[in-house]
């Protein structure tokens, strides 16, 4: 139970700071929080030297993903976080990795979801900072 408080603490806490610091205007803040966050079982992994491959598939995926919300759509922004979150709790299902903590799937999965669905929000009530307009 502590890792997820202690998650949604985390995301609260990184919505809140992104918005006072005006991170958030920045299309790019919340893409490289995604390639951020799925490249942590990358680390995991290189730790148990087992899954490298399939884990940087999977980064790689969610990173295409950030990407493409960055440049393009910004609510697979929320979207990709929102997902990581939900790959956090089937993770143990589909990738082998015995480099990742016990309590980590679920820490993750708490931030992502909570981050997730604040980015989609935002998105969706046009109420967020981030720049909207792609420049030609």
């Amino acid at each position: 139970m502590l890792p997820i408080i202690i998650g949604v603490v985390l995301a609260v806490a990184m919505a809140i700071l992104a918005r006072v610091t005006k991170f958030d205007r920045d299309r790019s803040y919340y893409a490289v929080v995604l390639i951020v966050i799925a490249t942590y079982y990358v680390l995991f992994a290189c730790i148990a030297n087992e899954a490298i491959i399939s884990e940087i598939i999977v980064a790689s995926i969610f990173s295409i993903i950030a990407i493409a919300g960055a440049l393009r759509w910004p609510i697979l922004l929320g979207l990709g976080i929102f997902m990581h979150g939900v790959f956090d709790l089937m993770h143990g299902y589909l990738i082998t990795n015995a480099g990742v903590p016990v309590w980590w799937p679920v820490f993750c999965a708490s931030i992502d979801t909570v981050l997730g669905a604040w980015v989609i929000y935002c998105v969706k009530k046009k109420t967020t900072t981030i720049n909207l307009t792609t420049s030609n």
